[in-house]
């Protein structure tokens, strides 16, 4: 057994007399901190009171944070709560909704139905038992005629006729015959008036955008055709009808005889099919050249008048690492690590299109006539890309659509684009990098309006114009635009930009520390300038003025509903009848599986908002923009352009 022996003899050190107080000063010495008369806790112990305050000091903080943010909810204002001032049932799940005109069309998860709006009476349905639809798109084009493009769960994209009373499914647009080849619809989008639609579609591969060209001058030369066949028809049904009765009185008479008229009254109700004008594929990868001379990238250039893509270029692979290499040498101490510096660019799986009306910026010359109110090009920017790509519409009907389509005009921005938007007249666009800038484009006169930037750490989820007072031009030099811009952090801004030094922006709503009551999803209401509607995960939605910035209300379910889904709720704004149209679940009173009557039925309540006190605290709704200039003659469109400058 070992036995530890100490090698030198126990000492007592001597006492170090650098602490000691002097003879002097025993007299004025006193005690700083009471804590010192006590003797300092030997380990562990001093360890614990250590964690043992430090859990105290945690806990009183959140006690007075907690008591600061309740006395803050007595002292604040509560707001006024609205109930809805109409419901009406759906059958089944719905899934989304649309307002155009005086209709509403709810998608379900047993197909398509049509609603009256004022006194919300179902009028017609498309009904399937395995179709779900989850988005609906709708146009408005008169004399009670919409038309619609769904999306279902299958990545389907239908296009509807909506014509007196009667629903008529006109196509699948990427319907194939072999599902193997099927390629998914992701995005399907309408102009204003009804003259061209959009699908994004993906393959396994690769995606692309088709833009087709709908007739629907002669949709309504058809169906008003179909109505008179099938008036003609329904006739002599009932003539039929009638002789039939009268015939079974007779003896003699066969069954054969009684069945032909009915297999020749029969009217088909098929309508012309869209016309595919362009399509558009997502950009390639930047790669090193394969040309062998720059004469060949140059045979491959056109005029050089716009800004490319970046394609045709000469620049070879072991250049770009060499560059590459030397930038990553000079800048290491500013980078950060990759985990994989070397991995491949993949190209764009998602793209935002907007439709565009006449403008300065898309030039489509003298000899083409373009009308104010119909489109005239698109705009499209896909995911990860600095380039917004800009296409016309009015192209030659011999030119190849799988042919490669290049932009007539290519907007270059600092940083990849993430969200973009553009007004109902196409006078403004705006543009959201993701550095935090926002770039606001006036299409009217060919320039930015301005350029400003978020606050640090914001990055815009989406961005929404709201309606502002409308002046002329001659008595407001620099127009005033204002932008509703929700991030990904859940802070909700309002940025106002009036020329290139003047632009403001206003915290409207702080990110949120409880996670119930992040923003899900904001919607301006075009009829109540300044107003927007803000949805919450905790299932609230409140009327918020931007002008002051205050929550003036808040609507609200019946006791016995709940808003649906609040994290992506169901809504849509009519702005016809001025009312918002929200979908809400029966709360469940006992724990347990829905019954089957509760799941396949879907509440919708509207809140039309003149019905309500509280918005009188809006301004009056402003006159409409003017029309476009492509109208003007020359002389007078010229004389405008300078007066703006």
């Amino acid at each position: 057994m070992p036995v530890y022996i100490r090698k030198h003899p126990l000492e007592i050190p001597p006492p170090s007399e650098k602490d000691w107080i002097k003879k002097d000063e025993e007299e004025n010495f006193f005690l700083q901190d009471p804590d010192q008369i006590f003797d300092s806790l030997p380990q562990p112990f001093r360890m614990i009171n250590k964690l043992v305050t430090l859990v105290f000091e945690q806990a009183w903080e959140i006690i007075e944070k907690r008591e600061a943010l309740r006395e803050a909810q007595i002292l604040k204002v509560k707001p006024t709560l609205y109930l809805p001032t109409a419901e009406f049932q759906v059958m089944g799940r719905a899934n989304c909704l649309a307002a155009s005109g005086q209709h509403v069309f709810v998608g379900l998860s047993t197909g398509l139905a049509v609603f009256n709006m004022p006194n919300c009476k179902r009028v017609c349905a498309w009904e399937s038992a395995k179709l779900e639809i989850c988005a609906i798109r709708a146009s408005n084009l008169g004399n009670e005629t919409h038309l619609l493009v769904t999306m279902d769960e299958m990545g389907l994209a239908r296009l509807f006729y909506f014509y007196r009373d009667s629903l008529l499914l006109i196509k699948v647009l990427n319907e194939v015959e072999e599902i193997s080849k099927r390629n998914t619809c992701v995005e399907a989008e309408l102009s204003q008036g009804g003259d061209y639609a959009g699908v994004l579609l993906q393959g396994s591969t690769e995606a692309w955008l088709e833009i087709y060209r709908l007739p629907k001058d002669s949709w309504l030369k058809e169906t008003d055709h179909v109505q008179s066949a099938a008036a003609v028809s329904s006739f002599r049904e009932r003539r039929f009808s009638q002789a039939s009765t009268k015939s079974l009185e007779l003896p003699g008479e066969g069954a054969a005889e009684m069945e032909s008229p009915m297999s020749a009254n029969r009217v088909e109700t098929k309508l012309s099919l869209p016309v595919l004008l362009l399509k558009v594929r997502s950009p390639k990868p930047l790669t090193g050249s394969t040309f062998k001379s720059p004469l060949e990238a140059l045979m491959k250039i056109d005029d050089g008048s716009v800004i490319g893509l970046g394609q045709n270029h000469v620049i070879k692979d072991y250049q770009w690492e060499q560059q590459d290499a030397i930038f990553r040498s000079t800048f290491q101490k500013h980078l950060e690590r990759e985990s994989e510096p070397d991995s491949k660019e993949e190209k764009p799986s998602h793209a935002v299109f907007h439709f565009l009306l006449p403008g300065r910026i898309l030039q489509i010359g003298p000899e083409i006539k373009a009308q104010p109110d119909v489109p005239t090009g698109i705009s499209v920017h896909w995911n990860g890309s600095h380039n917004l790509c800009l296409y016309l519409l009015t192209r030659p009907s011999k030119e190849k659509t799988d042919a490669e389509l290049k932009p007539e005009t290519v907007w270059p921005c600092a940083a990849p684009i993430t969200c973009s938007a553009v007004t109902s007249c196409s006078s403004y666009m705006a543009l959201a990098c993701e550095d935090g800038t926002i770039t606001v484009w006036d299409r009217c006169l060919g320039f930015p309006l301005a350029v400003t930037a978020l606050p640090e750490g914001c990055l815009s989820r989406t961005i929404h114009f709201l309606q502002t007072s409308t002046v002329p031009r001659d008595q407001l030099p620099r127009p005033k635009v204002q932008l509703l811009v929700l991030c990904t952090d859940g802070s909700l801004h309002l940025v106002t930009v009036s020329g290139p030094r003047e632009s403001r922006t206003v915290l409207l709503a702080d990110r949120s520390k409880d996670p119930d009551q992040t923003i899900s999803a904001v919607a301006p209401i075009p009829a109540l300038p300044g107003a927007v509607l803000v949805f919450s995960w905790d299932g609230t939605v409140c009327l918020t003025d931007t002008a002051t910035p205050q929550t003036v209300c808040h609507f609200i379910t019946p006791p016995s509903h709940t808003v649906a889904s609040p994290w992506q709720p169901v809504f849509t704004v009519d702005t016809t009848n001025q009312c918002l149209l929200l979908r809400g679940d029966e709360q469940q009173q006992q724990a347990g599986p829905p019954t089957q009557t509760k799941d396949n039925q879907s509440s919708i309540f509207l809140f039309y908002f003149d019905s309500y006190q509280s918005m009188e605290v809006f301004p009056a709704v402003p006159e409409p923009p003017p029309d476009s200039l492509q109208h003007l003659p020359w002389d007078e469109r010229c004389d405008i352009f300078l007066r703006d400058r």
